[in-house]
């Protein structure tokens, strides 16, 4: 099975191909040892005919392994159930967050939300990601911060959340982990991929007992620009040589994902 099945025009499945992609996003962070337990969530705009303004996410008590294209669940911006073939629900939380995203953001397509361990590490330092490699630079100056409120069960949080947000795509949730968003699945999962590995190597870097040598702002700029210019060259719409590569990988190691 080839990257082009994926795609709209050629998909040839029964799942619709936003069930799909979303499905391989939670494939693939399992398989890159992002997720938590049942914890954590992805959410994606669900396909047109699932219901005004609904997005897909998670069913509660499954592992990211365990989610295929037809157990996500279709919810609106209200918290209604439109759509839950496993017929847990959802997990509270998770709607909280997502919701206020995706209600404040209409360009947002996907939101990505992990409590890795590398995460959770740089999101309990005061002075988050530092400027000490190329992974972290893409992030320069372009990282929003929430202070922590305990878990999200207060729907009033939402208000808060989005405008700690703003408009940037990548978010610091303080003592708690990591958010991305994008315009497409592919565009959330390479941030958080990036932010991942960015923290992991911080964490290296700090532990080390070497000097750290960080990169000078005007430096640091110009390579998040650089980042950003890659980004502006691959809409929703056009391919994604890195997502493909990814979409490969996830069907070729989780073909269930498709169901």
């Amino acid at each position: 099975m080839t990257v082009q099945s994926l795609r709209e025009d050629e998909a040839g499945f029964d799942q619709p191909i936003e069930r799909i992609q979303l499905a391989a996003a939670y494939r693939l962070v399992a398989h890159f040892k992002m997720d938590d337990s049942i914890f954590t969530h992805i959410s994606s705009r669900a396909p047109s005919g699932e219901g005004e303004h609904a997005f897909l996410i998670n069913p509660y008590g499954l592992r990211f392994d365990e989610v295929t294209a037809s157990n996500l669940v279709a919810v609106d911006l209200d918290g209604n159930i439109l759509k839950d073939a496993y017929g847990a629900g959802i997990n509270k939380a998770g709607f909280t967050i997502h919701s206020a995203v995706h209600a404040a953001r209409p360009e947002v397509h996907c939101v990505l939300h992990t409590h890795t361990v590398a995460g959770v590490a740089i999101s309990s330092m005061e002075e988050g990601l530092l400027p000490l490699n190329q992974w972290s630079l893409q992030f320069h100056n372009r990282v929003a911060f929430h202070d922590y409120e305990g878990i999200a069960l207060d729907l009033a949080e939402r208000e808060r959340l989005v405008a700690d947000l703003g408009e940037r795509n990548v978010m610091i949730l303080r003592n708690h982990g990591l958010l991305t968003c994008g315009r497409s699945v592919g565009e959330a999962f390479q941030l958080m991929f990036n932010m991942e590995r960015a923290c992991r190597a911080q964490l290296a870097i700090m532990s080390s007992g070497g000097t750290r040598r960080a990169v000078n702002g005007q430096l640091a700029e110009k390579t998040a620009r650089q980042y950003e210019s890659w980004g502006a060259g691959h809409s929703p719409e056009s391919r994604n040589p890195e997502w493909d590569a990814f979409q490969r990988l996830a069907i070729k190691e989780y073909p269930d994902l498709v169901n």
